[in-house]
């Protein structure tokens, strides 16, 4: 059965429980384990019945060491948006393009160079995910990103000195490279630091730097697009150097994850990083939550070390599916129209600055809505703002295809950019914050930071097929589809909204605990809202 009715234990029973029997749980502790089991009861009990409100208080740091991750984001965010912003701007264009065949005396960047430019940074951040699992869990999340950061320092010099669209297009490759690391450490370290209560705010900020990267690109290409030289485009180069060293500098002094260094039995260093992380009226017994940590860990106890194929066995596999799929689908429910948001209200027909405008006021409003989604996510679960959120924003990409297929008028165009702008703001109140959520609680403890590679590494075999396909269905000198662009994405958006309602289980209020034994029990992810899991059960 899938609800388990048992009466808790009575303290005296909780007590005598023998601890786990599994074999070597810890990479470099090669001996059966023992912990206080009834400590661990006490500390998930203690993370079940705290509020929101409650967890912030308790854990103010961790709270900011999850900021200070999640700001890492920004960078990749920085520049996917600064280069859809580079094609929209007339310089670039003149310098980097070729005359258009349509619009005279106007230049543009060839429909395979704009595709190429903005495929560059995810074919980087594909390796650079791979990269990112096993230096994570050798080295730890801190290191592997700060090492990242280091390397991003001098990959923005070769993009900065680039003269030719062959080295923008290897200087975007490089730098996507420590992107990826970001990408793929960030949900998992944010997710690990945090109680239970604040798993789903932190990892939703990692949306919410997304949302800030597009709007320092579009506070800084608005300003810099309308001069006529190359400051147009080099000085919003050179600004990605204010991100990497200061980064580095507070990741050094941050916590490692607590979970990170008990999967290595680090057990003291552990109790360190707990008591760092939380006030210390709140972690008066640090040992508690580290056994808490060891209980989990031991249910997915193995002799192994962790590796790729491990994801594939068993319930890790449909874990993985789980997050390799949310990952892949935000490229197919309305995140393009997002990304080239300047660009797509050019071909609506919009002037250069109204346009440019138009993309910063979207990029604003993304994070308004990225905000209100901490809300949403908190009362009502990741599950229900992530299928309906998306099946809403079906709705809306159908009404763009209507609206483009209506003819050229004022009107249409004002229709086709108000409906932009739209799904890209919708996109960022439902599926875009709860899709973190989701990828940073479904895997397993012991193999996250290999399965969040994986799972970007899904993103980006989608994303850069996707890019091409957006860029020639707007580009002018190719399908020039506009606003009927939103049909394809509907149907895209609907496979995945079906798709999501079947699989993707509700993970609210639930201990890592609760979640691995709802996936080892093979409970349907429908069933999961209403499955019962004892305190005391252990598998």
């Amino acid at each position: 059965m899938n609800t388990n009715t048992e009466k808790p234990s009575s303290v005296s029973e909780v007590e005598a429980h023998p601890a786990s029997t599994g074999g070597p749980v810890y990479e470099d502790e090669k001996r059966k384990t023992d912990y206080d089991r009834s400590g661990a009861i006490g500390a998930e009990k203690v993370e079940h019945n705290m509020s929101v409100l409650q967890a912030v208080k308790a854990y103010p740091s961790a709270s900011w060491w999850a900021f200070v991750m999640s700001c890492t984001i920004i960078m990749e965010s920085y520049c996917v948006f600064l280069m859809g912003q580079f094609v929209a701007t007339k310089r670039f264009a003149k310098d980097f393009g070729v005359p258009s065949a349509v619009i005279p005396d106007t230049y543009i960047i060839e429909a395979s160079w704009q595709s190429a430019f903005q495929c560059a940074g995810p074919v980087g951040a594909f390796i650079g995910v791979f990269i990112a699992g096993p230096i994570t869990s050798w080295i730890g999340y801190r290191w592997a990103t700060i090492g990242g950061l280091m390397a991003l320092n001098g990959f923005i010099f070769i993009f900065y000195f680039g003269n030719s669209k062959g080295m923008l297009l290897a200087a975007q490759i490089l730098e996507g490279i420590p992107w990826g690391v970001f990408i793929a450490n960030a949900p998992a370290y944010c997710s690990e630091i945090v109680p239970m209560r604040l798993r789903a705010p932190a990892t939703q900020m990692l949306q919410m730097f997304w949302a800030i990267g597009a709007i320092i690109v579009g506070g800084i290409t608005y300003h810099f697009q309308s001069k006529d030289d190359t400051s147009s485009y080099r000085v919003p180069i050179a600004l990605q150097w204010m991100f990497p060293t200061p980064l580095a500098i507070l990741l050094f002094i941050a916590p490692e994850s607590p979970w990170w260094l008990v999967r290595k039995g680090r057990l003291e260093e552990a109790e360190k990083s707990v008591r760092r992380l939380g006030r210390a009226s709140s972690n008066d017994n640090p040992a508690d939550a580290v056994a808490m940590m060891r209980r989990t860990i031991e249910l997915e106890a193995s002799e192994k070390q962790p590796s790729l194929i491990e994801l594939w066995k068993g319930t890790d596999r449909y874990r993985t599916l789980i997050v390799c799929g949310v990952y892949a689908s935000q490229n197919l429910t309305g995140n393009l129209i997002a990304n080239q948001a300047v660009y797509f209200f050019k071909q609506a027909g919009m002037a250069d600055n109204t346009a440019f405008a138009l993309g910063l006021i979207t990029s604003a409003l993304q994070w308004i809505m990225v905000m209100a989604s901490w809300v949403l996510t908190t009362y009502l679960g990741r599950r229900t703002i992530y299928v309906y959120g998306q099946f809403i924003n079906c709705a809306f990409l159908v009404a763009l295809g209507i609206a483009g297929s209506v003819g050229v008028s004022k009107a249409a165009n004002n229709a086709q950019a108000s409906l932009g702008l739209i799904v890209s703001v919708l996109f960022c109140l439902g599926p875009a914050p709860a899709s973190w959520v989701i990828i940073g609680e479904t895997s397993s403890i012991r193999l996250r930071p290999l399965t969040t590679g994986i799972g970007r590494g899904a993103y980006y075999l989608v994303n850069i097929p996707c890019i091409f396909l957006s860029s020639y269905m707007l580009n002018t000198d190719k399908w020039n589809l506009g606003g009927k662009s939103g049909y394809i994405w509907a149907g895209t958006a609907l496979v995945c909204t079906v798709m999501s309602w079947i699989w993707i289980p509700e993970m609210k209020h639930r201990s890592y605990r609760e979640i691995d034994i709802l996936f080892n029990r093979h409970v349907p992810a429908r069933k999961w809202k209403q499955t019962v899991v004892d305190i005391n059960d252990d598998e």
